[in-house]
């Protein structure tokens, strides 16, 4: 396995879950950028200075101009962090034009998204029997997560709403340490049907981060785990 030089933007509890399992996957850390070594304005050229590839994980306010940091510096990055949505339309266009990559994804759990293609088939199926089952979404998570709904709620709504046309309400809770649990609930008057999926450790989504880092490396363009799935 060829050794890859890595950065990681934001030394939080996943961060340090990413340079926790990078040795073992082939990866050496270079750097590791926490709040108060990052500008406004990203990490610079230098600090990312022989870097071939960078995980993010900090946060909303702070993630569009890492990424773009990141793709100045002609460093592939890997995104993890949520809730800049609003943001993403403009920073993919800029990727694009600087051909640059960005693998972007609001959960790099592989199981994740495996549920979420069970959820989608699950909605399809409840559009055959119209008016006899509610859907709701109920997603936990730890008190310092910081943005609610979770980016995987919201998926699971935008594909669930897109085979039943109508919104999927989504419950969030913070609580505790909770990695991350997501209930999706199908409500009839006398019966109850319940998927779900739970995250036991965070170091799911920082392996899968770490899969993704290995995939992007020498790609340009913008990707998710769709894309990563669909070539393995």
């Amino acid at each position: 396995m060829t050794r890859l030089r890595l950065a990681i933007v934001g030394d939080g509890k996943m961060g340090r879950a990413v340079r926790d399992l990078a040795g073992a996957a082939g990866f050496d850390v270079v750097a590791i950028l926490g709040e108060h070594d990052v500008s406004s304005t990203g990490p610079t050229a230098a600090q990312l200075a022989g870097t071939q590839v960078a995980i993010e994980f900090t946060v909303p306010l702070a993630a569009a101009a890492n990424v773009l940091a990141c793709v100045k510096a002609g460093v592939p990055v890997v995104c993890g962090t949520t809730g800049w949505d609003a943001d993403r339309v403009r920073v993919e266009a800029s990727v694009r034009a600087a051909g640059g990559a960005l693998f972007w994804s609001p959960n790099f759990s592989v199981g994740v998204h495996l549920f979420v293609r069970l959820v989608e088939r699950a909605a399809a199926e409840l559009a055959v029997v119209p008016g006899l089952f509610d859907m709701r979404i109920v997603e936990t998570h730890h008190a310092a997560k910081r943005d609610a709904p979770s980016g995987t709620a919201r998926l699971l709504a935008d594909k669930a709403k897109h085979a039943l046309a109508r919104d999927v309400p989504i419950t969030s809770v913070r609580t505790g340490d909770v990695p991350g649990t997501h209930d999706v609930v199908l409500d009839a008057p006398f019966e109850q049907i319940r998927l779900t999926h739970e995250a036991r450790d965070r170091r799911v989504f920082a392996a899968g981060a770490l899969t993704a880092a290995r995939w992007v490396a020498g790609r340009t363009g913008i990707f998710t785990m769709d894309d990563l799935l669909e070539t393995r």
